[in-house]
């Protein structure tokens, strides 16, 4: 529930090493992953399913199945789910310390 402050159960099957985390996701309408920094790793989204948007530093996109967002190490982000289906998405989390 309210994952990284967010609002909204995140549904989400994770695999990790202390080298890297794979998450396999998914947020119901609605929900999404509060704003937060990657302060020792990045991160990077790839969406399958639904459609939602991105809020990145100052910016924001819309994604849509088959599109990838890129978060670097230094930055911040957050993922919403906007739309009226569940968003599916895999993560890729790498360890840079």
């Amino acid at each position: 529930m309210n994952f990284q402050g967010g609002k909204g159960v995140f549904h989400v099957h994770m695999y990790q090493d202390e080298h890297v985390k794979i998450m396999k996701g998914m947020l119901e309408p609605g929900a999404f992953i509060g704003f937060h920094a990657h302060v020792k790793n990045s991160e990077i989204i790839f969406i399958t399913e639904g459609h939602g948007k991105v809020r990145y530093d100052d910016t924001e996109e819309a994604v849509t199945a088959g599109s990838c967002h890129y978060c670097p190490k230094g930055h911040a982000h957050s993922l919403i789910n906007s739309g009226n289906q569940n968003l599916h998405f895999y993560a890729v989390v790498p360890e840079h310390e």
